[in-house]
């Protein structure tokens, strides 16, 4: 049986397969419309979550199963103190797939010790994010053709950003990739993702301050929102809150070909006006994670088309 919890938990061919699987998906949907028929797919989110939480319930949806669970973690019995260890183990006995959110670093590690069904970590606190890097690989792949030989920018929330700690340790396996981390001083990518990931790959990287810059260089922008959620000092999330955000004027400096990407929810760090800019791939990114997360639950189940 296997789970994801971390991106690197599946190898660069296993990601080609997912995508491939993907690809499949879009163009012929109805082949798969009945392979999940009689299977059910628990999403526990203790954190409040819209996209992640929707696009597995639409992938499963779609596959011809069911869902069931929370969307809050205070409708559940963990308002009355009940441990993540037994919650698990309780809807291991009800479901056949269990996707999982919450703010605790390490709880879905913890669910795979008490459970007989594959855990999907859907975030974990601001540690990792693996099924938004499936959708940004997915993007990347749809948008550019390629997964190799790019110049991604990283621009925002760096250190508590779990979707840029993924998307990080996914992209450092292909050949040719260097990084451009854009961020103020207090929100750079920890020291752990540069010591343990980048570094021993030998991924290229400079980390610098102004968006602006860095801009004519790249292949993919990759914005994020500064989390107010993340922060136990509000007075410096809001001297931080917005530090960078994206307008058309910027745009004019990018690639014809740069795609931007944002794992959303956005809240100032990309103005409305970018939107219809051809480039701007974020919503499309958004449809992209169904098509990954099915492929993923098909993987997971041992379910073959």
């Amino acid at each position: 049986m296997r789970h994801l919890l971390d991106i690197m938990d599946f190898s660069v061919v296993e990601l080609q397969e997912l995508i491939d699987c993907a690809m499949d998906i879009i163009a012929q949907p109805k082949k798969y419309a009945e392979t999940c028929h009689g299977k059910k797919l628990a999403t526990l989110f203790f954190e409040p979550s819209t996209r992640t939480r929707l696009s597995f319930e639409a992938a499963m949806y779609e596959l011809g199963g069911n869902v069931l669970g929370f969307s809050d973690g205070s409708n559940s019995s963990a308002a009355k103190g009940e441990s993540v260890s037994d919650t698990i183990e309780v809807v291991s006995c009800y479901a056949d797939i269990i996707a999982m959110r919450h703010p605790k670093e390490g709880a879905p590690l913890v669910a795979t010790r008490r459970t007989g069904v594959p855990i999907i970590n859907a975030g974990d606190g601001g540690h990792c994010h693996p099924t938004q890097t499936l959708a940004d690989l997915l993007t990347i792949h749809r948008e550019l053709g390629r997964l190799d030989h790019l110049t991604i920018g990283l621009c925002g929330d760096l250190k508590f950003g779990r979707t840029v700690h993924s998307l990080i340790a996914a992209m450092s396996r292909y050949e040719g990739v260097r990084f451009v981390l854009i961020s103020p001083e207090e929100l750079r990518v920890p020291g752990y993702v540069i010591n343990e990931i980048m570094e021993p790959a030998g991924v290229p990287y400079v980390e610098v301050r102004s968006l602006e810059e860095a801009m004519p260089e790249l292949d993919v922008l990759y914005m994020t929102r500064i989390q107010r959620e993340r922060f136990t000092n509000q007075e410096e999330y809001m001297r931080l809150k917005d530090s960078y955000v994206l307008t058309p004027e910027k745009m004019k400096t990018a690639k014809q070909e740069m795609r931007v990407l944002h794992p959303l929810p956005r809240v100032n760090e990309i103005s409305v006006a970018v939107d219809d800019d051809p480039r701007a791939a974020y919503f499309r990114q958004a449809l992209n994670g169904k098509y990954m997360r099915m492929a993923l639950i098909l993987k997971l189940l041992e379910v073959t088309v």
